[in-house]
C-alpha cells in the first residue's frame, strides 16, 4: 500500500475543481455559435436599445449558467484528512487505503487544497465540504500549531452543527503514531481509529455509514442552493 515519497509542490485541485473538462467539445460549440452569429444581420439604429437590452440579458444568463455549471462540478467529499505538513506522504497513504481498500470515496488530504487562498478559507471548505474530518494523529501533530487550531476548529464545528455530530475522527496511523498518553485532552473523549488494531476494519465500516453521508450531502446541497438563490435575488 506504499505511496511514492515525492512531496506535493504544485497547486492541486480541491473540492470544486476535481472533475476534468473536455476542451475540444467546448471549442466546437463556440465555433458553431460564432458561425450562427455571422449569419444574423446587424440591427439598425432603430433597434439599438433592444440590442443593448438583449446583450445585458445575455450577460446575466451567462453568469447564471456559469454558476450552475460550477455547482454541478462541485463534489461533496466523504472525508478530508487534516495533517501536519511533514505528514503529507502518510496522509496520502491513508487516503489511498480508505478509498481503494474500503471504497470510501471521494476523499482528499488538506495538502490538496488550492494554493493562493487563505488557510482559514481552505479549512472551512474542507470541513464543511465533507462528511467526516479525519485528524491524522502523529508525533508531528502536536509540534504543528496549525494542526492544533485545525482540530479545535473541527471540534467546535461538530458541536455547533447538529448534522456534524460525531464527524471528527482522530486516527493513529501505522507510521509515527502519536502515543495515547500524549493525545490532547479534547480528543481523548473520542474513540480514535487505530490502524494497527485488529479491529480496524470493523471500526471503519461502523463509522463511515452511507446513510450518514447522504444526510450530510443533502444538507450541504440545500444550504448551497439557498445561498445561490439569495445571491441571484
Amino acid at each position: 500500500m506504499g505511496i511514492g515519497k515525492s512531496k506535493i509542490h504544485t497547486c492541486p485541485l480541491s473540492l470544486s475543481w476535481r472533475k476534468s473538462h473536455s476542451g475540444d467539445t467546448g471549442q466546437g460549440h463556440h465555433e458553431s455559435q460564432s458561425k450562427k452569429c455571422d449569419d444574423v444581420p446587424l440591427c439598425d439604429g432603430q433597434h439599438g436599445n433592444t440590442t443593448e437590452q438583449l446583450t445585458g440579458g445575455q450577460e446575466g444568463a451567462e453568469m447564471l449558467e456559469k454558476m450552475l455549471e460550477e455547482e454541478a462540478e462541485e463534489v461533496f467529499l466523504k472525508f478530508v484528512i487534516l495533517h501536519a505538513e511533514n505528514d503529507t506522504d502518510e496522509a496520502l497513504r491513508v487516503q489511498e487505503l480508505l478509498q481503494n481498500d474500503f471504497g470510501i470515496k471521494p476523499g482528499m488530504i488538506f495538502a490538496e487544497m488550492p494554493c493562493g487562498r487563505q488557510h482559514l478559507q481552505n479549512l472551512d471548505d474542507a470541513v464543511n465540504g465533507s462528511a467526516w474530518t479525519i485528524l491524522l494523529l502523529t508525533e508531528n501533530f502536536l509540534r504543528d500549531t496549525w494542526c492544533n487550531f485545525q482540530f479545535y476548529t473541527s471540534l467546535m464545528n461538530s458541536v455547533n452543527r447538529q448534522h456534524k455530530y460525531n464527524s471528527v475522527i482522530p486516527m493513529r496511523p501505522l507510521n509515527n503514531p502519536l502515543p495515547r498518553e500524549q493525545t490532547p485532552f479534547a480528543l481523548q473523549t473520542i474513540n480514535a481509529l487505530e490502524e494497527e488494531s485488529c479491529g480496524f476494519s470493523t471500526q471503519v465500516e461502523r463509522i463511515f455509514q452511507e446513510s450518514v453521508y447522504k444526510t450530510q450531502q443533502t444538507i450541504w446541497k440545500e444550504t448551497r442552493n439557498m445561498v445561490q438563490r439569495q445571491f441571484i435575488a
